[in-house]
């Protein structure tokens, strides 16, 4: 279905709703059962008033299907029918005047569709195709797993749309027996569920100064969701990997060009052996009780805890033992810190989560009333449990807050500070975490050419009354 703009203009004596049955007629006319039958669906109207003037929003196979529906309106006056877009798509696309992006011959979502999905479910949107988007801070209060429709969205390329019935994950190259598992194989097989907290490399970036290249993530691309399926050691020993396997390659159904290869690639990781048999590590078909949404990685993906997201391959299709380190475009030459230490460029591979705590509660530039105030937010490591929070009022003193429920081994920690502020004005609130392997969060995260890892202590001002 294509989208038009009808504009239709009348004489003011040869206006419909002066004669009242002429009016109802209209009406019955443009009510939606009438236009279903006319295969049209209307998506809004409206009348400039004094102006005679009527404009309609509709959708129909093509402009001739539209203008038949119309002819009683060009019998009463002029009538314009304008090809149209919704302004997702036209951001989508780059331009009011260029064509959609073009998403390959892969089955693939509408970006203009994702994009209006993410809208609606109030995510702020950094880019609209591939889309890019975070969760609202306000949205992370008090929840242990985040909705489905809520959680942060990173994608690379286009989101791909794979069939369920047809899908089949190859397990294949340094194994003692090669797997085709479908859908309904893996689920078949030894399952695992487990809460784990899963954050963009890049969140917080656009804290860095000076500023750097790349989405510009404010502090909600993190979210936390419950995992189900196949740990990845139950595949591996199925399938029996040989001495000389080294690494684990995972390969994604989305792909497309970047900047310094000839063709397409795939979006892929790797771990080593060890790692992917990691307590935790898996193959999830379900997120939150539900089969994986489709902006998640649908049918098939990766969870990896502790580590930033990006090591949790999404439309997992292939499932590869190497025996050399993988060398693709998102192993080997992005998702590294990279630093200039005494003249020398110093590269560390981005793994683990950094520790970090937000204040989600007080929000940045929210009133408050003197006296006694609760101070809340999460925390989360990736090398270990966080082990407490401490938040700093007005410039002071660190003072320990209260940890939320039992200590998460792979998912963030809710934890709450009640204390007293008497003094009215602004005020400046800070929140730092440390885990149990004796990381703490720095005031100020070392700058780094990619952005990566910014966990930066946050800071919250508040005004007091």
């Amino acid at each position: 279905m294509a989208l038009f703009v009808v504009r239709h203009q009348h004489e003011p004596d040869r206006c419909p709703a002066l004669d009242p049955e002429a009016g109802a007629g209209l009406l019955n006319y443009l009510s939606r059962p009438n236009v279903k039958q006319h295969g049209i669906t209307i998506k809004g109207e409206a009348v400039v008033k004094g102006e005679h003037t009527f404009f309609l929003i509709a959708e129909a196979s093509d402009e001739a299907q539209l203008r038949r529906f119309m002819r009683p309106f060009s019998q009463a006056g002029s009538l314009d029918i304008f090809p149209a877009s919704t302004c997702a798509m036209v951001v989508a696309s780059g331009g009011c005047s260029a064509d959609p992006p073009d998403i390959g011959e892969l089955a693939a979502v509408d970006p203009e569709e994702a994009c209006q999905y993410a809208l609606e479910s109030n995510l702020v949107v950094h880019k609209a195709h591939p889309l890019n988007c975070e969760t609202s801070i306000p949205a992370l209060v008090g929840s242990v797993v985040m909705p489905n429709a809520h959680f942060y969205v990173r994608n690379h390329f286009q989101i791909p749309k794979l069939d369920p019935d047809a899908f089949n994950l190859r397990v294949h190259g340094l194994v003692d027996r090669p797997l085709e598992l479908s859908l309904a194989d893996l689920r078949g097989m030894k399952s695992h569920t487990t809460v784990a907290t899963l954050e963009c490399a890049g969140n917080g970036r656009t804290l860095f100064e000076p500023p750097i290249p790349g989405e510009k993530w404010n502090l909600g691309a993190v979210s936390t969701a419950e995992w189900t399926g196949v740990p990845m050691a139950e595949v591996l020993d199925q399938a029996g990997v040989c001495p000389d396997g080294r690494e684990v390659v995972f390969l994604g159904a989305d792909s497309g060009s970047v900047a310094g290869r000839k063709e397409p690639i795939s979006f892929g990781r790797s771990l080593t052996i060890d790692q992917a048999r990691d307590e935790g590590v898996m193959l999830a078909y379900a997120m939150n009780g539900e089969a994986l949404p489709i902006q998640h990685g649908f049918p098939l993906r990766v969870i990896v805890p502790g580590w930033y997201a990006v090591a949790s391959v999404k439309w997992l299709t292939d499932v590869e033992v190497v025996a050399d380190p993988y060398d693709g475009h998102y192993q080997a030459e992005k998702y590294w810190y990279e630093w200039e230490r005494n003249g020398d460029s110093v590269r560390e591979p981005v793994t683990l989560m950094q520790v970090r705590a937000l204040i989600t509660d007080p929000g940045p530039g929210q009133e408050v009333t003197r006296g006694d105030v609760t101070i809340r937010g999460v925390a989360w490591s990736g090398a270990a449990s966080v082990a407490r929070v401490e938040v700093s009022i007005g410039g002071g003193d660190w003072h320990q807050a209260r940890l939320t429920g039992d200590r998460k081994r792979h998912s963030w920690q809710w934890w709450a500070l009640q204390t007293r502020i008497d003094e009215p004005g602004l005020v400046s609130l800070r929140a730092r975490a440390i885990d149990l392997a004796g990381r703490c969060q720095p005031d100020q995260a070392e700058w780094n050419r990619n952005g990566y890892g910014n966990n930066s202590v946050q800071e919250v001002t508040l005004k007091v009354n």
